[in-house]
């Protein structure tokens, strides 16, 4: 991580944990908002408005958290006006770096090596871990925000006109439901596998795999009873969020991360609602299911050896 600007060589992928062992994630630390006018947004200063070709993402496709902006850029036809770089899958000594793998691509934008000189440009004495998603200002050579769920309702309603008014992920009429099925989703499972694979107690382990498996099931039902998505006919920013963690799950969180109670091919509802929303068009191709299982496997903390298995066989074809 970054401590006043200078990298430190100690990473560990537990960010931080509570009194029992529990993995604790990072607060972001960059929440401006980007709106039509340039005003401020809920949180931050003013001053960046909408405009085609001035920001720019910085994304890792082994990322949940980065694939929600992907996909929100896809779904609200935002690809001509935010530019995007890929980060290499694999974790270095100095974490995310850009490069030549397949899939990813050198920093064009800035010049960087790793993502964390992004994050010191942005801020010269920056403490903290430099994560993806990040939303880069090109005019003022700033980072506006580093938060996945900020950046999602930005891209939704943010740009005005530049984006496609069709699709609308977070409607007036569902916004407390949305949020509230959020609140439920996000620790239990979005987050709750992480706290499966990464806790350092058996007892924040077997917390976090009871609530992961809990909220499956819960899932499993909801989608027998309503059906083709989490609000009906409705695809909203509560599907985003769930299915680039589900996309994960039996790639990575099954295995890796001790989620082994059940695969979601194990899931018949789970498995048909992932069909259904990579025919989405523009999400099936936010998916590079090789990053996924090169990125979580080259960490070393949970896999020292660095070996990515060749399984498993998924039930839907992307690379």
């Amino acid at each position: 991580m970054l401590v006043d600007g200078k990298w430190t060589a100690d990473w560990h992928p537990v960010q931080a944990t509570d009194a029992k062992g529990g993995f604790v994630r990072q607060i972001s630390g960059f929440r401006n908002w980007i709106t039509p006018d340039g005003s401020a947004g809920p949180a931050g200063e003013g001053g960046f408005k909408a405009e085609a070709g001035r920001y720019h993402l910085y994304v890792g496709l082994i990322c949940p958290w980065a694939s929600r902006t992907l996909i929100g850029r896809a779904l609200k036809k935002l690809g001509e006006t935010i530019s995007v770089s890929v980060v290499e899958p694999a974790l270095s000594e100095q974490g995310w770096q850009f490069g030549d793998y397949p899939g990813a691509e050198r920093d064009l934008q800035n010049g960087a090596t790793y993502l964390h000189e992004i994050y010191t440009t942005a801020d010269p004495h920056y403490t903290g871990r430099a994560t993806v998603p990040v939303l880069w200002d090109k005019e003022r050579r700033t980072i506006v925000n580093n938060e996945s769920a900020d950046i999602l309702r930005m891209l939704n309603s943010g740009f005005g006109p530049l984006a496609d008014d069709t699709v609308d992920l977070y409607p007036e009429d569902l916004r407390v439901d949305i949020d509230a099925l959020n609140d439920r989703i996000y620790p239990r499972l979005n987050n709750g596998v992480y706290r499966t694979g990464f806790a350092t107690t058996q007892l924040a382990y077997e917390e976090a795999f009871a609530e992961v498996f809990a909220m499956l099931d819960e899932l499993e039902t909801r989608l027998d009873d309503r059906g083709p998505f989490l609000f009906g006919e409705r695809l909203t920013e509560a599907d985003v969020r769930l299915f680039v963690t589900l996309i994960r799950f039996d790639a990575a969180y099954h295995g890796l991360f001790k989620c082994n109670l059940r695969r979601l091919a194990d899931y018949a509802h789970l498995s048909h609602y992932l069909d259904r929303i990579l025919c989405v068009p523009g999400i099936r191709e936010t998916v590079n299911i090789d990053h996924i299982k090169r990125g979580y496997y080259s960490i070393k903390a949970l896999n020292p050896t660095g070996i990515v298995p060749v399984g498993p066989q998924l039930p839907f074809a992307i690379s």
